[in-house]
């Protein structure tokens, strides 16, 4: 049987969220593709599937990107739905995506489990002249949150394979998110593990997401993040 668990990948559902143009799209490029396009070059991604190997379990990565619906705040609960991880992106040389992490907690506390990892990601460090946010006071802050944080670069990659590793390091040693069913908390582990599937599922046919009018799950209030 362990064996067996061991071949099975596990199924992870990271959301990337902060404010627009902070380079969301850009790290998950520079992680699946080793490319980098600037903020106006880079096209709209909702969905990527990436496979790794992370403590000894195989891992069956589906990234989610808002796509830059963050712009008309519509995004809502079909997209945090499922979510194991959620990656924090702000830029250093830019301090207001920085003070307006404090909201998208608070839509966190709406919409996921306070058990879901959480990771800060300081992104533009190739902008060093012109830092609006220093490290310490990036650390500071994810430290009251509870939450993992780095400094990374999309453009010189810098940071970014070891943010993703960060967090589904993290998830694999929280088996509460990803139990399969057979453990001690069958019935527990099996309503995760049957949620997991669903974004993981969901994110392979990005051309079908609606985040504007996702359906309303009962247990996460429905309405809307605007």
């Amino acid at each position: 049987m362990a064996s067996q668990d061991k071949a099975s990948p596990v199924n992870v559902k990271l959301l990337l969220i902060g404010n627009s143009s902070v380079g969301k799209s850009s790290l998950l490029l520079r992680f699946s593709d080793e490319q980098w396009l600037p903020e106006d070059e880079s096209s709209a991604t909702i969905g990527v599937d990436f496979r790794m190997e992370v403590k000894g379990k195989k891992v069956k990565l589906s990234i989610w990107d808002t796509a830059g619906q963050e712009r008309f705040r519509t995004i809502t609960s079909s997209y945090y739905r499922g979510a194991q991880g959620i990656i924090l992106v702000y830029d250093v040389a830019n301090r207001e995506s920085f003070e307006a992490l404090p909201r998208w907690y608070s839509e966190l506390e709406t919409y996921v489990s306070p058990s879901v990892v959480k990771i800060i990601v300081g992104n533009k460090v190739d902008k060093e002249f012109s830092r609006q946010v220093s490290y310490a006071e990036g650390q500071n802050f994810a430290k009251r949150m509870n939450s993992l944080f780095i400094e990374a670069s999309a453009k010189t990659a810098v940071g970014v394979k070891e943010a993703f590793e960060e967090v589904v390091a993290k998830i694999i040693d929280t088996p509460e998110l990803w139990a399969p069913v057979g453990s001690s908390k069958k019935s527990k582990n099996t309503q995760v593990n049957r949620t997991a599937g669903a974004g993981a599922q969901t994110s392979r046919m990005p051309g079908t997401i609606n985040l504007g009018e996702g359906q309303e799950d009962e247990a996460y209030g429905g309405g809307c993040s605007c």
